[in-house]
């Protein structure tokens, strides 16, 4: 019963795949990029459900549908917030939707939560958290040097070129009598404009709107090198996540098993 979300999961890979792609290549995936995916998916998803409710597991029914539920309503205020882009929060709720169970038993086993979209976003979390030690490796082989957080976070680029890379500009540079001065940013100033959606100068918004950043540019110039945050859009880590999720399993209950061994 479970193997008929291997259509759905197979689509929700695919999809994920391209949409990293395009995310990547152009910074936005459009809307109509999960229609193929939600209608190959659907059919088969519901299918699912209505061999669950004639098998008479109503309540299995029911709990996957309320956690499929209470995730979608998170992923979509983290959207709402400014805590993911708009295109990470609808692959997060249409993967949700469509495979919201394991459709074949990955290599680690199933964990004991059993919700797949769970060990996707786990999965997507880790691999993501990764990607800070590749860049404190890229910044100390550049000799690039900046306080603790910002080596893991982010890397200078030429300012007078700043517009063709992807990130969020990370120092504040302004000018006092004819002097630059220019600080970090503080991680906590950062996340309060993230969640307000404001107060943060984003490189794609300088390349599509240069009129807008005329100031900005030019200060950029005279600084010379700035430090941006990495581009990486959350969606390659999602798709990353639900391919591994698919074939490996929860990383995070993985390592759990290998370090308490008969513990668990």
């Amino acid at each position: 019963m479970v193997s008929l979300l291997i259509i759905p999961a197979a689509a929700v890979a695919v999809t994920l795949i391209f949409a990293s792609f395009l995310d990547v290549r152009e910074r936005r995936v459009p809307f109509r990029t999960w229609y193929p995916m939600l209608a190959i998916g659907l059919p088969f998803t519901a299918f699912f459900y209505i061999l669950l409710i004639q098998g008479g597991e109503v309540s299995a029914v029911l709990q996957l549908l309320v956690m499929s539920a209470l995730f979608s309503s998170l992923f979509y205020l983290f959207a709402r917030f400014h805590l993911f882009g708009g295109a990470d929060a609808w692959a997060l709720i249409f993967l949700t939707a469509l495979v919201p169970a394991f459709p074949v038993i990955p290599l680690l086993g199933i964990p004991p939560l059993g919700f797949f979209p769970f060990t996707a976003l786990i999965n997507a979390v880790v691999i993501n958290l990764l990607t800070p030690i590749g860049i404190l490796l890229y910044n100390v082989r550049n000799g690039s040097r900046a306080p603790f957080p910002y080596m893991l976070l982010g890397f200078p680029v030429d300012g007078d070129h700043i517009s063709e890379s992807y990130g969020f500009v990370m120092e504040d540079i302004t000018e006092e009598g004819g002097m630059l001065c220019r600080r970090f940013v503080g991680i906590r100033e950062s996340l309060s404009a993230m969640a307000r959606g404001e107060g943060r100068v984003y490189t794609l918004d300088m390349r599509r709107r240069p009129d807008d950043y005329v100031r900005e540019r030019e200060l950029y110039r005279r600084a010379g090198r700035v430090w941006i945050s990495y581009g990486v859009p959350f969606i390659v880590p999602i798709a990353f996540g639900f391919i591994t999720a698919l074939l490996v399993g929860d990383l995070i209950f993985g390592l759990m098993k290998v370090v308490l061994g008969g513990y668990l």
